[in-house]
């Protein structure tokens, strides 16, 4: 019987799907570049490939997607910052 959670489980590694940015997807823009990025990814994904409990493959997911939400916000923070430096003067 194939775990249901699967599909879940592949789509938070590498879909980018209606505008939700994924890990894979976040990892192009990621300051060590995305080698680096997708390297550790593939490693977190597979230290966790046997899990076969349905609940502690919820929490996984959740955490994952907890990481997206986070990068995002990092990413904004970084554009923002970059726009702010081109269009105001720096404070003295």
């Amino acid at each position: 019987m194939a775990n249901p959670l699967r599909g879940e489980v592949i789509r938070l590694y590498k879909n980018c799907v209606f505008r939700h940015l994924k890990l894979l997807y976040l990892g192009r823009e990621y300051p060590q570049g995305s080698a680096y990025f997708r390297e550790r990814l593939k490693s977190a994904f597979m230290k966790n490939k046997d899990v076969t409990d349905p609940e502690k493959i919820k929490k996984l997911v959740a955490r994952g997607e907890f990481v997206i939400k986070e990068l995002e916000a990092l990413y904004f923070l970084r554009k923002y910052r970059a726009m702010k430096k081109r269009y105001y003067e720096p404070e003295k």
